[in-house]
């Protein structure tokens, strides 16, 4: 039995009226119609007495009534506990973040828990190879990501910033020393790319299999995480590519960051999942973007 009968029936039961009934339950007076003869085929009797001029109530409409509206009271009061919880921003919520806990990421929590000190933040690594996993495993509530998404059962907010990409290379390596290098220079470099289970499109974004004009980009191989990621690089075993921000967290004396022209650049975001949207991950985003917006002004 629908849950969308019984609270057909029940509303139709005090507004007595096809009109008004389908007006608080923003339907159509056929399609209340259309429910209450559906719960009256279940049962198998009528439940209402209807004519041109008025409704009302049979003898098995009021005993159904009589015996329904306690369960239906308890219902309708755990809806709207619910929904005032899913409205409240308390508790904890756990931010994934990629590697580098940017100064987005670090100045997102900071805002968050100053204006909401009933909600604390907890922020859990995730592994680059595998961003989305913890996400759907409920070990965290949102995470910041590389955008857009392409995964149909998770939501992106909006774009936070928009970084250039640099690329790693060992010391030794012939391109290390120069100031930049263009996108179809990358043909002569072995990239290393990303474990399963990464996302196709971090995949190519991580480790282009194709330079701007078409030419191939070798593989040097995979990694899991950025500091394996940059152990290999260090090894002058191949290069690979990062944002900005995280070339600028990870500088040491054996890699040296190369300033890529020619590639799209690596674009921040938070994403969640639709099913698990509350309104602590809705805050937070836009909390997110209240930072990236502050920290632009004072570039500027």
């Amino acid at each position: 039995m629908e849950f969308r009968e019984l609270e057909c029936f029940v509303v139709l039961s005090e507004e007595l009226h096809f009109a008004r009934t389908a007006e608080r339950l923003y339907l159509s007076p056929g399609r209340v119609s259309q429910l209450i003869g559906s719960l009256e085929t279940r049962i198998g009797g009528r439940l209402f007495d209807r004519t041109s001029r008025r409704v009302r109530l049979t003898p098995l409409g009021r005993r159904f009534l009589a015996d329904l509206r306690p369960a239906y009271d308890g219902m309708a009061a755990a809806v709207s506990r619910a929904t005032a919880s899913a409205r409240e921003v308390t508790g904890l919520l756990r931010v994934g973040f990629l590697a580098t806990p940017t100064e987005i990421v670090t100045g997102s929590v900071a805002a968050f828990e100053r204006r909401y000190p009933g909600c604390m933040v907890e922020l859990v690594e995730v592994p680059l190879s595998d961003p989305f996993s913890k996400l759907r495993e409920g070990r965290v509530d949102l995470t910041f990501t590389l955008l857009p998404l392409e995964e149909p059962d998770l939501e992106g907010g909006a774009e936070l910033n928009h970084c250039p990409v640099e690329l790693g290379l060992s010391v030794r390596h012939p391109l290390a020393g120069r100031a930049g290098v263009d996108a179809e220079e990358l043909a002569s470099v072995a990239l290393f790319g990303l474990d399963d289970p990464a996302p196709r499109r971090w995949q190519e974004h991580i480790a282009p299999t194709l330079t701007p004009s078409g030419r191939p980009i070798a593989r040097a191989g995979s990694v899991a995480t950025t500091q394996e990621g940059l152990t290999q690089v260090a090894l002058n075993r191949g290069g690979m590519l990062f944002c900005k921000p995280s070339a600028d967290h990870h500088r040491r004396p054996d890699i040296a960051f190369v300033p890529v022209d020619g590639l799209p650049p690596s674009i921040l975001g938070l994403a969640w999942l639709r099913a698990g949207r509350t309104a602590s991950i809705l805050a937070f985003n836009e909390l997110a973007m209240e930072v990236v917006r502050r920290h632009e002004t004072v570039a500027a």
